[in-house]
């Protein structure tokens, strides 16, 4: 099982969280789920979890988040109207995050975005543009001075 670097971060951030909670929910999730965190967390990268500190102000990553998420829902959560709340949030939440990848990677916007970019450039491009005065340099007007007064 090929685990990303991501994943055994999270993983190293899952345990020490489990490290610090109360051992009646410690208790409560699996002895092989909480040996696989413990397992296969990245040992080189640490992250200390503070107590005294809402979870929200841990700056834990989205995949730690996710997973504390399910924990509460599977193993932590026991009241079956809490459960439908948090599913249909998590559903919400999904949603969501589902429509902000169709509307940012849709093809048609994507094509028409393009276009309208290269439309504000060419209008930029178009008010820079702006007529320059040509003079000839000092050299060319010596030059052509002497040319005529040759000839004469």
């Amino acid at each position: 099982m090929d685990i990303s670097i991501e994943t055994r971060q999270a993983y190293t951030e899952i345990d020490n969280f489990l490290e610090v909670i109360d051992n009646e929910y410690k208790n409560k999730i699996p002895k092989q789920l909480r040996e696989i965190f413990k397992t296969e967390k990245d040992t080189n990268y640490i992250k200390n979890i503070d107590v005294n500190r809402a979870i929200s102000e841990q700056n834990l990553k989205k995949e730690t988040l996710a997973i504390i998420a399910l924990l509460n829902l599977q193993y932590w959560c026991t009241n079956e109207k809490e459960k439908e709340n948090l599913k249909q949030v998590y559903a919400k939440n999904e949603n969501r995050y589902q429509q902000e990848l169709r509307e940012k990677y849709n093809p048609e916007n994507i094509f028409k975005r393009d276009t309208q970019e290269k439309k504000v450039e060419q209008n930029i491009v178009q008010n820079e543009t702006s007529i320059v005065e040509y003079r000839k340099s000092v050299f060319k007007q010596i030059i052509n001075k002497l040319k005529q007064i040759i000839k004469i």
